[in-house]
């Protein structure tokens, strides 16, 4: 079944209201995570890959070097849904980053 699609104004006022420290690029969320090293963003990336099989919904995830670029949207419903707000939150809990509360779009 399919999830129902949120309106953009919708997700912009839960990312400000819930300090979820990620961007909206259109029909999706992105956020940049900077780690120590490589190891240190391989540790994250599995962190995040347990997080999203428990939720059964699964991030976009590119690795370079220690940074970590992750993209959510609900493919299957053509956007962003609910599945991708609560994942964002669960994921921002994971950061070992000093970047909980702001996602700037800089990788830094």
């Amino acid at each position: 079944m399919r999830e129902p699609l949120l309106t953009h104004e919708d997700i912009d006022r839960t990312l400000l209201d819930e300090g979820i420290a990620w961007t909206r690029e259109g029909d999706e969320l992105t956020t940049t995570v900077k780690l120590h090293d490589f190891a240190a963003a391989l540790r994250f990336v599995n962190a995040v890959g347990a997080a999203a099989e428990a939720a059964n919904h699964h991030p976009d995830i590119d690795i370079r070097w220690n940074t970590v670029r992750l993209g959510l949207s609900t493919h299957d419903s053509g956007g962003l849904t609910l599945l991708d707000l609560a994942l964002a939150s669960a994921i921002d809990r994971l950061r070992p980053d000093d970047r909980n509360a702001r996602n700037d779009g800089s990788e830094g």
